[in-house]
């Protein structure tokens, strides 16, 4: 593995520096993986390197101002993801790529993978993905969730984290997460910056990851999800037991991948149930073992 930083900005414009864990690889199909929001590349390495030890090349990419990636003052949509997503297969030589995004960043691969009425394949990048993976999103619609975007908000906004210490922090990742291994739980504090005294700050900050949940309630993803002509493999974590919760209720993500398979012409759905919605910290092996299976179906 080697960490390599890619500029995304358009010429002439302020460098945008994004790093990314770069496995290369010869065989068939490279993968570019995308953490979600608040997240980080790290989260994806035991993925990787299963993918990697198959002959695959395999990028990791960290998005603004998450990770070891740069800040810059903007781009804190989905659509501004996928373009630098686009940019970074762009400066690694990939032209064809299996594209995965957890949580959010499924929706960004959607965006990513998708042939918007109107535009030509070069400008939307719909040539790129040669199929698509979505780990516990992709299908993410906030609108579906709450019945107002001040709702919304006031239920995404996150934790006020800065100054809490690191060790804290590490005991209760591991404690609630007992079946990670150890590098999950050091890639899931590496979502915060370790300071030198031992306490943590935000590297996304709460006004950039507000304008990130803005942008999803402002533009679902089922549009793009209808252009998609592409192999698909939805994987959901659903739990155990629903708990008594109806089918149709609001938000369900049943329906929610329902809908979104009946969208996709080349489709397909592993639920995992009792999975946790970082899959593919949870359960590594098995995302990676069906990664491979849809990268034979590229």
């Amino acid at each position: 593995m080697e960490s390599v930083h890619v500029n995304v900005a358009p010429a002439g414009a302020p460098p945008v520096r994004l790093r990314v864990r770069h496995f290369p690889g010869s065989g068939p199909i490279p993968f570019v993986l995308v953490h979600g929001l608040s997240s980080n590349a790290l989260l994806w390495d035991e993925v990787a390197a299963t993918l990697n030890g198959a002959g695959h090349e395999v990028a990791a990419v960290d998005l603004r101002s998450h990770g070891e990636s740069d800040a810059p003052p903007d781009g804190y949509d989905t659509t501004t993801a996928a373009e630098d997503v686009a940019a970074v297969c762009a400066a690694l030589g990939l032209p064809r790529v299996v594209a995965v995004g957890q949580s959010w960043g499924g929706n960004v691969v959607v965006r990513l993978a998708s042939r918007p009425r109107g535009q030509s394949v070069q400008a939307s990048h719909g040539d790129l993905a040669a199929a698509v993976g979505l780990v516990d999103g992709g299908w993410l619609d906030m609108t579906t969730m709450f019945h107002s975007w001040s709702a919304c908000a006031a239920a995404l906004r996150p934790a006020d984290v800065d100054g809490l210490r690191a060790d804290e922090l590490r005991a209760q990742i591991a404690a609630s997460h007992v079946n990670w291994s150890p590098a999950a739980v050091e890639a899931t504090l590496a979502n915060l910056r370790e300071l030198p005294d031992a306490t943590v700050a935000r590297r996304l900050s709460i006004e950039h990851h507000m304008r990130i949940v803005r942008s999803m309630w402002d533009a679902p993803p089922w549009d793009d999800l209808t252009s998609i002509t592409v192999p698909v493999l939805l994987m959901p974590a659903l739990p155990a037991s629903d708990n008594g919760r109806r089918r149709g209720s609001r938000g369900d993500k049943r329906d929610l991948v329902a809908r979104a398979a009946a969208a996709l012409p080349k489709a397909e759905v592993r639920e995992y149930i009792g999975g946790d919605h970082d899959l593919h910290a949870q359960q590594p092996a098995a995302v990676a073992a069906d990664l491979l299976a849809l990268a034979a179906r590229a």
